[in-house]
């Protein structure tokens, strides 16, 4: 009875400050804004040109808290006009459908779908028909879906399995390439991060060069644990409210997180592998445990004319020009940060919210307090 009283009075305690919160606002509007180098003007994936994104947001009764989240790296035939594309792994509890061609072969040939667990099969599949039907795949045979996903079954009754090939369609038909919709929308909808309401978030960076500027964008779905950090300092623990047993933030190391980076450099696949790989420095910033139990992906592709995979370079074994080595430094620092903001982002911008687990029990995941945060920094 006493441990109820106190978890009540905890949940409480944390309502009435989010009472007394100003609206959700994105991490840089409280000058949490990681690095030295600026955003684009949107401070989102959509930044690199082209890329679009789009959601699809199912809360229906008291269980049902889910949805899909598509982005588009082009909106050309991506069967025909492939993009350069690598992945990396930081833990691998995860159902990343797809990973081993792009390992293999460099190139992404479907828009990219996030959603939840149980649903990736559905969604491989809406890819495979939006794939073949698209005009000039008449003659396809070979579809590799891109989906990726974290579990959602802390809030989502995921068991229930939602998630159609309508809702995957439609998420790519409202695919946008203007401001991008953070926080608890689309497949962000009924995720988690330490023990906060995780979600949908984005940003961006501009890489300025000799050679002409570059843009770096990130989107994530945030759905795992560890102990929060902002810009460097420890906030996690300093959220209890007063009186709160330790350790009551965050709730468990577990969960995942999808990364994905877009670029307008013309990148190898090989770089674009290095550049996935240092997302994770970001995600690291976050305070993130890098789990047993937790799925921690990345993919990212770059969106270049010259570097494209198209029928007339294919067919001609023609070279393709890309940034070398030694001029890749900057974007992995943009990488970096545009991952530290984004995952920011989805933490700020997330809303309170209720459902039901996977075993019918009621759950209240509350939004982090954005001003004690903002209180706790240098």
């Amino acid at each position: 009875m006493a441990k109820q009283f106190l978890s009540s009075v905890f949940l409480l305690t944390i309502t009435a400050t989010a009472a007394a919160e100003p609206p959700r606002v994105r991490a840089r509007v409280v000058g949490v804004a990681p690095g030295m180098l600026q955003p684009g003007p949107r401070n989102a994936i959509t930044d690199v040109a082209g890329v679009a994104v789009g959601h699809v947001t199912r809360i229906e009764g008291a269980d049902v808290r889910t949805g899909v989240t598509a982005i588009l790296p082009h909106a050309g035939n991506l069967f025909q006009d492939k993009v350069p594309a690598g992945v990396a792994v930081a833990n691998g509890f995860g159902k990343l459908t797809g990973t081993t061609q792009i390992t293999e072969l460099g190139e992404i040939e479907t828009p990219i779908i996030l959603t939840n667990t149980l649903s990736v099969p559905q969604a491989a599949d809406a890819l495979i028909g939006w794939t073949l039907a698209q005009p000039g795949n008449e003659n396809v045979a070979s579809v590799n879906p891109v989906v990726g996903e974290t579990n959602d079954s802390r809030l989502n009754n995921i068991r229930r399995r939602v998630i159609t090939s309508k809702d995957v369609l439609a998420a790519i038909s409202a695919a946008s390439t203007g401001a991008v919709t953070e926080g608890a929308v689309g497949a962000g909808t009924g995720t988690v991060a330490f023990g906060w309401k995780g979600g949908i978030g984005t940003s961006s960076r501009v890489v300025p060069g000799t050679h002409g500027e570059y843009r770096v964008g990130v989107i994530v779905q945030s759905n795992y644990g560890g102990s929060l950090r902002v810009l460097g300092t420890e906030v996690g623990d300093a959220l209890r409210p007063a009186g709160a047993p330790a350790k009551t933030r965050p709730s468990s190391a577990d969960g995942s997180i999808m990364i994905i980076v877009a670029t307008d450099a013309p990148l190898s696949d090989r770089n674009l592998k290095r550049l996935a790989e240092r997302s994770f420095a970001g995600l690291a910033r976050t305070g993130s445990a890098f789990s047993n139990g937790s799925g921690d992906y990345a993919i990212a592709f770059s969106t270049a004319l010259s570097v494209r995979r198209t029928p007339q370079r294919r067919a001609a074994a023609s070279a393709t020009e890309d940034v070398p080595n030694d001029r890749m430094s900057d974007l992995f620092v943009a990488a970096a940060d545009a991952t530290e903001e984004a995952i920011y982002n989805s933490l700020f911008m997330a809303t309170p919210m209720t459902g039901r687990d996977s075993n019918g029990d009621a759950v209240v995941v509350e939004a982090v307090p954005i001003e004690m945060v903002r209180r706790r920094l240098p």
